[in-house]
């Protein structure tokens, strides 16, 4: 009877997937950890915490007075312009702003400015603080012209829209993708590295070279079982944020899937650093040092907790530059947004850059015996 590769090959899969769920660094770094932290902040609110406002001007808006000049100095705000009235319709049905602002003048009222901005945003939270940030703008404006007398301005605060036509963008919109990244990340690189070691240094993989196994079938074993078991990691990350905490899946069922893939890709380029940790590692105990190397970066600058505008300017091309951050960004594009696979391929590509480059390395480094 002829040796059946894929039949040696599935063997390994079920048993190094057994031993997989039995292992518990692997069900807390796969399941306890990201699940506490999407508790926590799922439990705070609705609220994204991300203290940025971002405004467009109104066509025929009045940018020549000290309100627009302050408003546009204030720290948090930010004004975005877009070429056509179409990708402005996208950024405000997507939620990318906070609002479009109208400032215009009021030749026959006792204060020289009127003040208005429309519904664009995709949180009812933020409402409350834009509006007291423009109330304080203009405050500031008044008090430096116009001593006990007349605003510089009148506020007209209005939705001009249904509330209920506003998605409301959550903490959990925000923090479930980066926390299953963080799963991803920590099972793709501390999972294949302390495996593949532990098979090289126990002489399983040896072992395994005295039958008809090749050595492919026998990485895709094992890759298969981490990735089944991560996959079914993102499931129950999604569907539990998604029926406890309200995430947002804009397209539904064909989002989730979109999750899931992203998912795959992002996990195949974490157990590419794995490989590379095997590789280098001499020890136990050399491992967790290199993995933290390349996790800990990802984790802290990736866009895990805090949106990647929000570092340092000289730092966001080092977040930027981490195969994390594009996975994440990917995810809530997909997710919150409705972009589709294709509308984020530069994140995919970029992922698959780092796919090609981490995989080279790991040919070079990585060793059977």
């Amino acid at each position: 009877m002829k040796y059946s590769q894929v039949k040696a090959m599935f063997a390994i899969t079920k048993a190094s997937l057994r031993s997989i769920t039995r292992s518990p660094s692997a069900v807390v770094f796969s399941f306890v950890f990201p699940f506490i932290f999407i508790i926590v902040f799922g439990f705070i609110g609705g609220g994204s915490g991300m203290q940025s406002y971002k405004i467009v001007l109104a066509d025929g808006a009045d940018t020549t007075n000290e309100l627009y000049t302050l408003l546009k100095n204030t720290e948090g705000v930010k004004f975005l312009k877009y070429d056509t009235p179409q990708k402005l319709k996208e950024a405000v049905d997507k939620g990318r702003i906070g609002g479009i602002l109208n400032i215009t003048k009021t030749p026959n009222s006792s204060s020289p400015y009127r003040v208005d901005i429309k519904s664009a945003s995709s949180s009812n939270d933020m409402w409350p603080q834009l509006k007291t940030l423009l109330e304080n703008v203009i405050n500031k404006v008044s008090d430096a012209n116009y001593k006990d007398r007349p605003k510089f301005a009148l506020f007209d605060f209005d939705f001009k829209r249904d509330i209920s036509q506003i998605r409301e963008y959550k903490t959990i919109d925000f923090i479930l993708p980066g926390q299953l990244g963080f799963s991803l990340l920590s099972a793709g690189v501390f999972g294949v590295a302390f495996s593949f070691f532990n098979l090289r240094n126990q002489l399983i993989l040896k072992r395994f070279f005295a039958t008809p196994i090749s050595r492919t079938h026998i990485i895709l074993g094992e890759c298969f079982s981490r990735v089944i078991f991560q996959l079914i990691t993102a499931v129950v990350i999604i569907l539990v944020g998604k029926y406890l905490f309200g995430f947002t899946l804009v397209n539904g069922i064909q989002t989730f899937f979109e999750m899931i893939f992203l998912s795959f890709i992002g996990l195949i380029v974490f157990m590419g650093f794995g490989f590379i940790v095997s590789g280098l590692a001499k020890s136990d105990s050399t491992i967790p040092p290199f993995a933290n190397l390349i996790t800990l970066p990802q984790f802290l600058l990736g866009g895990t907790f805090f949106s990647v505008t929000a570092f340092p300017i000289w730092l966001q091309p080092i977040s930027k530059a981490l195969p994390l951050t594009h996975l994440n960004t990917a995810m809530r594009a997909v997710a919150f947004e409705g972009q589709n696979l294709w509308e984020v391929k530069n994140e995919i590509g970029i992922l698959l850059l780092w796919a090609v480059i981490v995989y080279a390395i790991a040919i070079k480094v990585f060793k059977w015996e």
